[in-house]
């Protein structure tokens, strides 16, 4: 069953992204206003706006949240070229402002030269590291030296691809730690050498996401474009000699149309056995594999938190399922979508 909530968000133009915290407990906002608000989850489970400030000269695009090993730090990045980091602290100053928490900016990244698309904190293991991306196809990772000094980020590495880029991925795998970025889809691995390209993607991809590897032997990773995707990652073996990256043996596990539109955005559980999807329909619809690892979709939600079913009561879309096709590599190689000013919240899913 579904619980959902909607929220009065009060921004003054379209919200872009919505991200939740490590915990599920904070949420943040960005939008064309040019603001990030932050807000907070009650023990009645009620959302409060705790904090909302402006943070740019342009639209913001995206609003990720760190670790909290590493406090509670978010990062924005915006059509005004820039990407910015932001940390909460408590007032200490005086008595009027002790025990309440506000949000400062701790850096502003300038290297792009246009619109910052994408910005997403590497997996804890990692360190504290940013990336990048820009419609400019340069992808930038930064370093935080000292975890206690936010205002210090080294640029470590500058990855320049041939097309624009509007999303990127970090692998949250211990073992294989790699990210990827659109257009077209690259893998790249540490050192950041490029270890695949998935050709078979063609229309301009609106997110990315890799699902939580759980000790699998290979990948999982979610596209959204014009429809869904699901492409399974399987590492081919390195001969001795062999000193580039790994390659890959692509497989399209699943891909589906039933959105009838534009997808905006694809996220896992974080057990990787549920794919939510949300496009130009208004419709947020989840997808979920049986033992077979043939793809369909268990549950349709309306943009106004109702679950939308079919006479029958199941959802009223069937899904494309290609559980067998495999492509050779060496062949053939984030809430809603943007456009509403109120946030919907989906608190709790039960399966």
């Amino acid at each position: 069953m579904f619980v959902a909530r909607s929220i009065a968000a009060d921004h003054k133009d379209l919200i872009h992204d919505v991200s939740y915290d490590f915990h599920g407990r904070r949420m943040a906002t960005c939008s064309s206003d040019q603001s990030v608000k932050v807000w907070d989850k009650s023990e009645n489970g009620e959302w409060h706006c705790t904090a909302s400030w402006k943070t740019h000269s342009g639209s913001v695009w995206r609003v990720t949240w760190a670790h909290p090993e590493f406090g509670q730090v978010l990062a924005s990045c915006s059509f005004d070229r820039t990407a910015a980091v932001w940390e909460e602290i408590v007032g200490e100053s005086n008595d009027k402002q002790r025990g309440l928490s506000h949000w400062i900016k701790r850096t502003t990244l300038v290297d792009s030269r246009t619109s910052v698309t994408d910005v997403k904190f590497a997996p804890k293991h990692m360190g504290l590291m940013l990336t990048t991306c820009s419609a400019d196809g340069v992808v930038r990772i930064y370093e935080a030296p000292d975890v206690m000094n936010l205002s210090q980020w080294s640029l470590q590495h500058e990855i320049s691809c041939k097309l624009s880029c509007s999303c990127i991925s970090w692998n949250p795998s211990r073992l294989d730690c790699r990210f990827t970025l659109y257009f077209n889809i690259y893998l790249f691995k540490r050192k950041y050498a490029k270890a695949e390209t998935l050709m078979t993607v063609t229309d301009a991809v609106h997110d990315i996401a890799f699902a939580p590897n759980l000790g699998r032997s290979f990948h999982v990773l979610a596209i959204a474009t014009k429809d869904v995707r699901i492409f399974k990652l399987v590492p081919m073996r390195k001969e001795s000699t062999s000193t580039g990256p790994t390659k890959f043996e692509v497989q399209i596990v699943a891909q589906f149309d039933n959105h009838n539109s534009q997808v905006w955005r694809v996220s896992w559980n974080i057990t990787s056995t549920l794919l939510a999807s949300s496009g130009d329909d208004g419709c947020v619809r989840l997808w979920k594999a049986n033992y077979m690892d043939n793809w369909k979709c268990t549950g349709i939600l309306k943009g106004d938190g109702s679950p939308l079913t079919g006479s029958s009561g199941q959802p009223s879309a069937m899904s494309t399922v290609l559980g067998s096709s495999v492509q050779s590599s060496q062949n053939a190689l984030n809430g809603m979508s943007a456009g509403s000013r109120t946030a919907q919240v989906c608190p709790q899913l039960q399966r």
